[in-house]
């Protein structure tokens, strides 16, 4: 199962987590962010020399170019969109990557669920998206709440594009996690239950929660 999580922005906290069992970190590139990473140069010498975990980039509404700029200069793996992105702008942005780039960088697509969310949004993206992400509603426009949503509506999804489960998973929730049956559950995107504060993640909180999702006890 993929474990991400998301919204670091710290040196020596990523430093801290590259050491854990983690496959996916996630950089939020979304100014009005908390978590907005912008302007942390010192990551760039050690992203360039640590390429495991896979990077995935966090961007809302952006143009095409500073994506392109962002994942050369971030070596992204993936480009998550947390937007209003059409199903034609990721297609667009998935061909422009395969011709600019000399790699293959994959797409994420992030959906808001709540109870009345109707999963025939997602159709169209399935040939552009390599995953998507099932975050909860929230009453704000862009932006996690920290709470989940009734993850008994996954079982309306009945797309094939892998998805990770996202939205107030917290450390005790490994169980909970594990229960959820989907074929499609491709794993999990963590992000500020296990924080100290906005871009600081507990590391150990972290270990204890991979090590029990992935049964390393």
């Amino acid at each position: 199962m993929i474990v991400k999580t998301c919204g670091l922005r710290k040196l020596l906290n990523i430093q801290s987590i590259y050491e854990l069992d983690i496959n996916w970190i996630g950089l939020i590139f979304y100014q009005k962010s908390p978590r907005f990473v912008g302007g942390h140069e010192d990551l760039l010498p050690f992203l360039e020399k640590e390429k495991t975990p896979k990077r995935v980039g966090v961007f809302v509404n952006e143009t095409f170019a500073s994506i392109l700029e962002t994942v050369s200069r971030y070596q992204l793996d993936y480009v998550q969109l947390h937007g209003g992105e059409s199903a034609v702008y990721c297609s667009t942005l998935k061909r422009m990557m395969a011709e600019d780039l000399d790699r293959e960088v994959g797409v994420i697509r992030a959906f808001r669920v709540s109870r009345a969310f109707d999963f025939a949004v997602t159709v169209d993206y399935e040939p552009f998206c390599d995953y998507f992400i099932f975050d909860t509603k929230a009453p704000q426009v862009y932006g996690g709440t920290g709470h989940k949503f009734d993850w008994s509506v996954l079982d309306r999804y009945e797309g094939k594009t892998p998805f990770l489960l996202s939205g107030g998973i917290g450390p005790d929730d490994a169980k909970a996690v594990l229960e959820v049956t989907h074929p499609a559950l491709a794993g999990v995107d963590l992000n500020s239950r296990f924080e100290i504060e906005p871009g600081l993640k507990d590391v150990e909180l972290l270990r204890s929660f991979i090590d029990e999702l992935k049964d390393k006890k």
